[in-house]
């Protein structure tokens, strides 16, 4: 057998194969002690680059001034308006009037604000829009909200929009139309072509809508009877509807902030019904985004007049209980009606738009919108209160003429930063952060991952994350610095359609002093239980002092290993042990053993000074007839030898643990036997290799593993490059790896000598 192993691994050496069975996830920016190929070059010594951010939001508020008839006023200046944000007077910085009336023929046909629309061109471009000249134009955006609304809706509110298109849309008028139903869509992107507008509104039909009405709360008291057995609990697919409602608006508000004038958006819905304060984030962040987008939003209830008959309308069944019988169910009707349309009134006020409620002629909202856009004032401010709070602030703005009539929107939400987040609002955060194609690296991540088999259809999957800790805020509390950093993440398949493992973990650290760790790295390990194929991996990384996040995502590989000759796990390097803390799910670890957990090294950095700690198993080696004692002590000479013959070529061998665990008792019969070594090489020179390894018995039965954990001390290397090569040969089977992954030597920090006081 030694001597079969001999000339395998000569061969091997040979040809200088960089075959590594494990992975390693290691960041492009990865730190320059990162043994990467950047760092392999010369590098050269780079100077500190300075960055200086100036951030200034400006409020713009849409004044509309008339006098006692009606007519508009347009000869006012910056110095006739007074504005007051929360009672405190604010410096109009900009000043701008805007008369669409004076606009008396169409501009291009064909003109658009970012070219021709093609699906979700509007909303999902990160482009800036092409150039257009909006000054003096209404700017009118029909959002169609088709997810909850019957046939006789639908066409009711898409015919009201094309009577307007073909009878009073005027030349100053720009269109957009947008609908939602499975999804949302832009149908057409801003334009005064009255074809291209009219041709998508006839494209509409009454199979838009999709059914997300409302469910039942529950109760079957005053519900339609429908043979079921109970009244299902829709509360939270209620919540849910809600929100995809106000996240559609609040997607559409942020695309019209590239369009700095004026706009409108005109909102044919069936209401929203809001469940407590469930829905008040989405309700927020969707105001915020129309006044910081400068748009006004029109809601249009398109139910119209109802009236609500005791027993329900002709196409529902017989009601439960009493309800239709005392009075109950038309009152109840009523409420919900109402709760459906404070929403979208409270759309309207806070934006400065007007709602249009129990009414059948849709055509008053186009009306009030030319009206409201016909020649308005913009006044622009910088607000004094630098909270970011995201309280509302009331606005009054005041004229030095008190005969005229005033008409602007009662106020906005500032906006908010991390510290004034409550919890919903962080959670909701770093779970969109994690769903962004787009990830922020405000705090670098490096990763690393490696697996091992649990049964012959699942592998443990344990990922390794790493933070600088220069960018870890610590607070002083008591004696201690502490900090706190929320980790979230995520396995799914391939094609990223499915999560497949979730994690989500809040690390506390506290420390006698921050020091400690500003100049060391905070790791944290977790893992998920998979079957093997293909997954990306994604996590995102917060610190909870600033709020700052980073994120690291890859793709990995997990093997079927029983199709491999020798089925062998990753291989883990490491240089430091500790003692084991307890894991959340996913059973028993394969990094523990004996009470201690072994730290993965995912940089694959180490200092002369440090031991370099290996672990792998090989599952399922074969079982034979054990040799005779001779063979053994063969197999020990072979060790010998293996050992001299490196130090005869001039390199001294490191001490391993290597002889403790070749047997030195006859193994019993139909046992395993499993060879393995450890090497180092730089390109096709061998500079140093252990004593060979060998194993009679399976460490884990359970999984049907031989589990080696291996200890080298690094004093004897010289600093440099290594391709760590780790030889494993089942002697039973005669299958064999040589699974390698590349290091790098450091030297040892040197400890600053003791000053010596001066005249001593």
């Amino acid at each position: 057998m030694t001597q079969m192993f001999r000339q395998i691994r000569a061969v091997l050496t040979a040809a200088i194969l960089l075959l590594n069975v494990s992975f390693s996830v290691l960041a492009q920016d990865a730190p320059q002690s990162q043994p990467s190929q950047a760092s392999q070059q010369t590098q050269q010594p780079q100077q500190p680059q300075y960055r200086v951010r100036v951030t200034s939001e400006l409020v713009l508020v849409n004044v509309v001034v008339r006098d006692k008839k009606g007519n508009l006023i347009t000869d006012l200046k910056k110095d006739d308006f007074t504005l007051l944000e929360d009672g405190k007077r604010q410096a109009i910085s900009t000043f701008d009037f805007e008369n669409v009336d004076e606009l008396k023929t169409a501009g291009v046909a064909e003109a658009t604000v970012s070219g021709a629309a093609p699906d979700g061109a509007l909303l999902r471009s990160n482009e800036q829009p092409a150039s257009l000249n909006a000054r003096d134009r209404r700017l009118m955006l029909l959002f169609f909200d088709f997810s909850g609304m019957q046939p006789e809706d639908i066409e009711r509110s898409v015919g009201a929009a094309k009577k307007f298109v073909q009878t009073r849309m005027q030349p100053a008028d720009m269109i957009a139309v947008v609908s939602l139903s499975t999804n949302m869509r832009i149908d057409l992107d801003f334009s005064d072509d009255k074809t291209k507008v009219l041709s998508v509104l006839n494209s509409y039909t009454s199979g838009q809508g999709q059914g997300f009405d409302n469910g039942l709360t529950g109760s079957s008291e005053g519900a339609a009877e429908t043979g079921g057995a109970f009244t299902a609990d829709d509360t939270d697919y209620n919540t849910f509807n809600a929100d995809r409602k106000l996240l559609a608006l609040q997607a559409i508000m942020q695309t019209l902030g590239k369009i700095s004038q004026k706009k409108a958006v005109i909102y044919f819905s069936n209401g929203i019904s809001q469940n407590g304060v469930d829905n008040q984030s989405a309700l927020r962040a969707a105001t915020a985004s129309a006044v910081k987008a400068n748009v006004s939003i029109y809601p249009v209830d398109i139910r119209g007049l109802q009236a609500f008959p005791p027993g329900g309308e002709a196409q529902n069944a017989s009601l439960h209980g009493q309800s239709a019988y005392n009075g109950a169910a038309v009152l109840n009707d009523l409420n919900s009606n109402a709760s459906t349309q404070e929403t979208l009134s409270t759309l309207a006020s806070d934006t400065g738009g007007k709602a249009f409620f129990d009414s059948n002629d849709f055509g008053a909202v186009f009306s009030q919108v030319q009206k409201d856009s016909s020649a308005y004032y913009v006044l622009g401010f910088t607000s004094t209160n630098a909270m970011k709070d995201g309280r509302f602030r009331h606005l009054k703005v005041q004229l030095n003429r008190p005969d005229l009539k005033l008409d602007y929107r009662s106020g906005y939400y500032a906006g908010r930063d991390f510290e004034h987040l409550n919890r919903a609002d962080r959670e909701q955060q770093i779970q969109d952060e994690l769903a962004s194609e787009l990830s922020q690296t405000d705090v670098a991540v490096y990763a690393g991952a490696s697996y091992f088999r649990q049964d012959d259809s699942h592998y443990y999957l344990s990922v390794s994350l790493v933070i600088p800790g220069s960018q870890i805020p610590f607070v002083q509390a008591k004696d201690k610095d502490n900090a706190t950093i929320d980790v979230i993440g995520e396995a799914r398949t391939a094609d990223s359609k499915f999560a497949i493992g979730h994690q989500r973990d809040t690390v506390k650290l506290a420390l006698d002093s921050a020091q400690q760790v500003r100049h060391k790295n905070v790791q944290y390990n977790t893992g998920f239980l998979l079957a093997p194929g293909s997954y990306h991996l994604k996590f995102v990384v917060r610190e909870n002092q600033s709020g700052r996040m980073g994120s690291f995502e890859t793709d990995v590989q997990i093997p079927d290993l029983r199709k491999a000759p020798l089925r062998m796990s990753s291989v883990v390097l490491s240089s430091q042990r500790v003692p084991a803390a307890a894991k959340k799910g996913s059973g028993p670890h394969p990094l523990v053993q004996n009470e201690t957990e072994l730290v993965p090294n995912i940089t694959h950095v180490f200092t002369q000074d440090q031991h370099l700690y290996l672990q792998y198993e090989v599952y399922d080696a074969a079982r034979g007839k054990n040799p005779a004692a001779g063979a053994d002590g063969a197999a020990n000479s072979g060790a010998s030898n293996a050992a001299s013959g490196a130090a005869n070529n001039g390199t001294n061998v490191a001490s391993s643990d290597a002889p403790k665990n070749v047997p030195q008792t006859k193994a019993p019969k139909d046992s395993v036997r499993v060879f393995t070594s450890i090497e180092f090489l730089q390109g096709s020179t061998k500079i140093y290799e252990s004593k060979l390894i060998l194993a009679n018995e399976v460490t884990a039965p359970d999984r049907r593993a031989v589990i080696f954990q291996i200890d080298l001390p690094l004093q004897t290397l010289k600093p440099g490059f290594y391709v760590c090569q780790v030889n494993v040969v089942d002697d039973v089977s005669g299958n064999f790896a040589f699974p390698r992954s590349p290091i790098l030597v450091k030297e040892a920090a040197q400890l600053a000598p003791a000053k010596t006081p001066a005249g001593k």
